[in-house]
């Protein structure tokens, strides 16, 4: 639709401007989300001594988040798809605040593990479905700020939750209780996302219908029809792109997850923090992340406004990206002054974390029916990289006993994350009776 249209609507009556609630809802529940998932690594200093963690066995529980998480990508989008994003984000706050609450009840390393399994597949269809949201709540030139606002939750609940959780250990004493009070304040906000959120504009009740006029009508597909007329066979991109997407996104969370599940350790015995250190420093690195990652989205979508195409604005923005990541994870496995360390790490989180555009391809490259399931494979992709990345990191330490060639190999992975960016083809294929007009 054209922009003319666009202004013509916004003109003739003033839409609402409900559907960044729901965008900052999402923001807040991913935040949330990744608070549970770095309640662990802050603990992982208290719960290696007292159950006698080898590095690589703290590398399994920290990966065990992953092997449900993973594997359940593909059947979340499904179940996106299927039943919408309401009834399954409700659902999975109540199923990971339980198994987030029971982590507090671990006896061992197999008890960790286990618990951890369920944590990761009671949250593996949250993060696709922003993608879901959307592609039925924003036009096409909001989805850059729409996947930037969703994603940077997951940095400031990483910054935010370490000081939490952190200062909620000292306080209560107890790494286990810790983990009982965040797991319960999880399954409260159930409630609280099922009273805010709705699969379509067009079901929620603070929903103008100025507002729903205005998504239309700058959402092409959604200004025809809320689903196509003949289900689209396949993905409805080209599997060459979708392979470029999913080995950007692994190499991406290569880093990201490397950083997050060993960056306290890091910073505890390679520049020697304390534990209200720790908390401190990731907040402030998580942060940057934060800044980051809401720029990339702002600047992508101002971009794409001044007439520069979606090829163009998400090439250049994550190619440089991924060469700054690479250029500062390889310094700083040389550095050895912790406040040079902790600054170098918050350029690479503030540049790397552009690499949340990655969750508005979906909505941009794929058809209504099929957004779930390209932003599960694409996640599933970033998770299989979580599921690897505590061990290998795990298993470098213990041949090498040093964090410099676990830094050198995280700058690889910034260099493979922007050549699969540079694969990607952003020119959406058309798909004509369900199929597409052209497969590469």
């Amino acid at each position: 639709m054209s922009n003319s249209t666009l202004n013509t609507i916004s003109k003739s009556a003033k839409p609402t401007q409900f559907r960044w609630a729901i965008f900052a809802t999402m923001f807040f529940l991913l935040a949330v989300n990744l608070m549970d998932r770095i309640t662990l690594s802050i603990g992982m200093p208290y719960i290696k001594d007292e159950f006698h963690l080898s590095p690589t066995m703290q590398g399994l529980i920290l990966s065990s988040f992953f092997w449900s998480y993973a594997l359940l990508q593909v059947p979340g989008g499904w179940l996106l798809d299927r039943y919408g994003p309401r009834k399954v984000i409700t659902g999975a706050l109540f199923g990971w605040g339980f198994f987030q609450a029971i982590i507090g009840l671990a006896s061992g390393g197999l008890s960790l593990i286990l618990a951890r399994i369920g944590l990761g597949a009671m949250e593996a269809p949250v993060s696709p479905s922003g993608a879901k949201l959307s592609s039925t709540w924003l036009t096409q030139s909001e989805r850059g700020r729409g996947a930037v606002i969703m994603d940077s939750g997951s940095p400031l609940g990483v910054a935010i939750g370490g000081i939490i959780v952190a200062h909620l250990i000292v306080v209560l004493d107890s790494w286990r209780v810790t983990f009982v009070v965040v797991g319960l304040f999880t399954m409260v906000l159930g409630f609280f996302a099922w009273r805010i959120l709705r699969d379509k504009p067009t079901q929620h009740p603070k929903v103008s219908q100025q507002e729903a006029d205005y998504i239309a009508a700058g959402n092409v597909e959604g200004a025809v029809t809320d689903t196509p007329s003949v289900p689209t066979k396949g993905l409805g991109i080209s599997w060459f792109t979708m392979i470029a997407i999913m080995l950007g996104r692994a190499s991406w969370g290569m880093v990201y997850w490397g950083l997050l599940t060993w960056g306290p350790s890091y910073l505890a015995q390679a520049q020697g923090l304390q534990l209200a250190s720790i908390g401190n420093s990731t907040f402030l690195i998580f942060v940057m992340g934060t800044a980051g990652c809401l720029f990339s989205g702002f600047f992508a979508d101002y971009l794409v406004k001044r007439g520069v195409s979606h090829n163009v604005a998400l090439k250049s923005l994550l190619s440089v990206s991924g060469l700054v990541g690479l250029g500062v994870l390889y310094a700083l496995a040389t550095v050895k002054n912790p406040n040079l360390a902790v600054g170098l790490l918050s350029v690479a989180a503030f540049f790397m974390m552009f690499g949340s555009l990655y969750w508005s391809f979906p909505a941009i490259l794929a058809p209504k029916d099929r957004v779930g399931m390209v932003g599960g494979l694409m996640n599933m992709a970033n998770s299989c990289a979580g599921i690897l990345v505590p061990i290998l990191v795990g298993v470098i330490l213990q041949l090498t006993g040093s964090y410099e060639s676990v830094l050198v190999y995280f700058a690889i992975c910034a260099g493979c994350y922007t050549l699969g960016t540079l694969c990607i083809n952003f020119n959406k294929l058309p798909v004509k009776n369900g199929q597409l007009s052209f497969q590469k």
